[in-house]
């Protein structure tokens, strides 16, 4: 199973970007993680999805960023809105999988870069 990341990159205070993580080599991707990492900082869970669609956030990213997905893609989607400044970190997908050998596993994508600045 490889779980990948895409989408971040550079975007000025107030713009947006949408993150994907798609998991291949997979029958089925259960919950689904968003985690950021600041550096000097804690990894910080931004966003988890489950399985039938119930999502949480953090409180510092409520009403500016959505997560959703798509099962038949085997991946998951991290809508950033109105990015300021501390949202830049490396964003993170981490995720539950089955793998084609009916293994139930959590795996970790690499990182994408996300850097709000004007």
């Amino acid at each position: 199973v490889q779980l990948q990341a895409f989408g971040g990159g550079l975007v000025q205070p107030g713009g947006s970007l949408r993150l994907a993580c798609a998991a291949s080599g997979s029958i089925m991707v259960h919950d689904i993680n968003w985690y950021r990492q600041a550096p000097g900082k804690e990894r910080e869970l931004v966003a988890s999805i489950t399985s039938s669609g119930s999502s949480k956030y953090a409180e510092s990213v409520k009403g500016r960023f959505t997560i959703s997905r798509d099962n038949a893609k085997k991946s998951g989607y991290l809508q950033m809105n109105n990015l300021k400044n501390e949202d830049t970190a490396v964003y993170l997908c981490n995720a539950e999988v089955l793998s084609t050998d009916y293994v139930l596993s959590w795996f970790w994508g690499r990182g994408t870069q996300v850097t709000v600045s004007s």
